[in-house]
């Protein structure tokens, strides 16, 4: 009981801090939870994605589309087809380096979510946009090279890895934004997550993405410099909203 009064609590929570921190087109809005725990941002998506499936299965065409924006505390999460060995560390280790550890049920590998790196989950429905998962990604992985372009950064796919890349297919291979999404009925959730300010040690804790010989940066690493995460955050949602408002 003690548990379901905390869920209602935390939903109550994120209900009132999203109205307050809402950027508004039409059916498509971004939200800012600002830092939050991994688990309590978990429970909230996982709230919004039923919402926004049974909405679907309603036919409602006015339901709201989500971009959502965050940050979390050290926590690695390893995905479906992920293998436990590539966390690398024990259970006493993670608490030492005060980190948490999730098995969730997106895509992909393991990967960190932590402090400085801006976490972004879309909760869509894919076939208001005319998108395919594969498209949908394809439109991610853009919206990321196009703001890393700005920062004056090329970023680049990699073939038969999902995510953004620098220096493809030389010894120099980083990777700057991880992706991995649930999908149930073309309605999307989880997303990515991009290496603004991130402490990149948290990554050798790991084999990021499952990959043993590729590296990570960030913005701040590429530009030796720390970067505004609210510009980051700003920009990353004008494009990912422009290039979904053009699907429409």
């Amino acid at each position: 009981m003690d548990k379901l009064i905390q869920i209602a609590k935390i939903r109550i929570f994120f209900l009132i801090f999203a109205i307050g921190n809402q950027k508004n087109m039409g059916n498509l809005v971004t939200e800012d939870w600002g830092l939050v725990d991994y688990a309590y941002a978990w429970d909230r998506q996982e709230y919004l994605f039923r919402q926004r499936l049974a909405q679907k299965v309603a036919g409602d065409e006015t339901a709201v589309d989500r971009i959502v924006f965050c940050e979390h505390p050290h926590v690695y999460t390893l995905g479906r087809s992920g293998k436990a060995n590539n966390l690398l560390v024990s259970e006493q280790q993670l608490q030492q380096i005060g980190a948490s550890f999730y098995h969730i049920d997106r895509g992909g590998d393991i990967t960190y979510h932590g402090p400085g790196q801006l976490v972004v989950y879309p909760l869509l429905d894919l076939e208001r946009y005319g998108l395919g998962l594969k498209d949908y990604i394809y439109l991610i992985e853009e919206a990321v090279i196009l703001l890393c372009g700005y920062y004056g950064i090329q970023a680049m796919r990699m073939e038969k890895a999902t995510g953004v890349w620098l220096d493809v297919n030389t010894s120099r291979t980083r990777k700057i934004c991880a992706i991995g999404v649930r999908c149930s009925r073309y309605v999307t959730m989880h997303g990515l997550a991009l290496n603004v300010n991130t402490d990149l040690r948290y990554f050798s804790y790991i084999n990021p993405c499952g990959f043993i010989d590729k590296g990570v940066t960030s913005l701040a690493q590429e530009l030796k410099v720390e970067v505004s995460m609210e510009e980051v955050k700003q920009r990353l949602a004008d494009r990912l909203m422009d290039l979904l408002n053009k699907r429409l």
